[in-house]
């Protein structure tokens, strides 16, 4: 786990404090963070809830665009995000990997993959953040 880049999630983002999520690694090229699957975050059949999946792919693909910042800009905002659900997490861990597609002066395109401890692929989600 990266403490320092856990705190900054967790400072930056308060919501990601209270899901639990951790980072794992953050560079400008690959941001991976992971929650632990808890009954609490379950929909029937003790599956992990789609917008919690959601939740963990917008806040890594959020600070995979940030660390992609242009010069002077403040911040980023999600505009437009598209999650295609393939498998449910039914324990362990749901790991997101952000990488970003488009690096550009108004909007940055953050690709994001979920996976559950198998390394099988539960998400995929394709993210447009605006750059403010």
């Amino acid at each position: 786990m990266d403490a320092e880049g856990t705190e900054l999630f967790h400072k930056t983002m308060p919501f990601t404090e209270r899901l639990g999520l951790e980072v794992l690694a953050q560079s400008r090229e690959l941001v991976r963070s992971r929650l632990a699957w808890d009954p609490t975050l379950c929909t029937l059949g003790d599956t992990m809830h789609g917008g919690v999946l959601m939740s963990i792919a917008d806040s890594t693909a959020a600070v995979c665009a940030f660390l992609n910042l242009p010069e002077g800009a403040q911040g980023t905002t999600t505009i437009e995000s598209r999650t295609s659900f393939l498998r449910p997490i039914r324990g362990g861990h749901a790991t997101a990997s952000a990488s970003p597609l488009h690096v550009g002066r108004r909007v940055i395109v953050v690709e994001t993959e979920v996976h559950d401890d198998d390394g099988r692929l539960a998400a995929k989600v394709t993210q447009t953040q605006a750059v403010i």
